[in-house]
């Protein structure tokens, strides 16, 4: 079993700046990507950013430019940098990791539990 525990949540001024952290433990031989989601109040939950093993990233659009996703593979770690924010980014933030417990084992995806990111003056 892989554990997710996001950290970096909190109340913050539009325009301001937060970074995320989750981390992740357990039974791991690999993670592969990671992810950030968020969900706001009566929406749907979405994509912010991913990242491959390798670094390769992806952005939904309404983040290009002001979010920053990163990882170091050694601590099994993935952060979210957040610059610029505005009141509509105000949600639940949750990180999802692809791990696998051995070697050619299947990849199975897990979920945090949120951190909660306000924007508001």
């Amino acid at each position: 079993q892989v554990q997710l525990v996001e950290s970096g949540g909190g109340l913050v001024q539009p325009g301001g700046s937060l970074r995320l952290s989750c981390a992740a433990s357990g039974r791991i031989f690999s993670i592969n990507d990671m992810g950030w989601y968020r969900q706001a109040p009566g929406k749907q939950r979405e994509l912010v950013a991913g990242i491959s093993r390798s670094g390769s990233t992806n952005y939904a659009d309404p983040v290009k430019g002001r979010f920053t996703i990163s990882r170091d593979n050694d601590k099994n770690t993935v952060y979210l940098q957040l610059n610029s924010l505005k009141p509509e980014d105000t949600a639940v933030y949750y990180c999802n990791a692809g791990a696998t417990m051995f070697r050619g084992g299947m990849t199975y995806y897990y979920w945090g539990e949120g951190t909660l990111v306000t924007v508001s003056s």
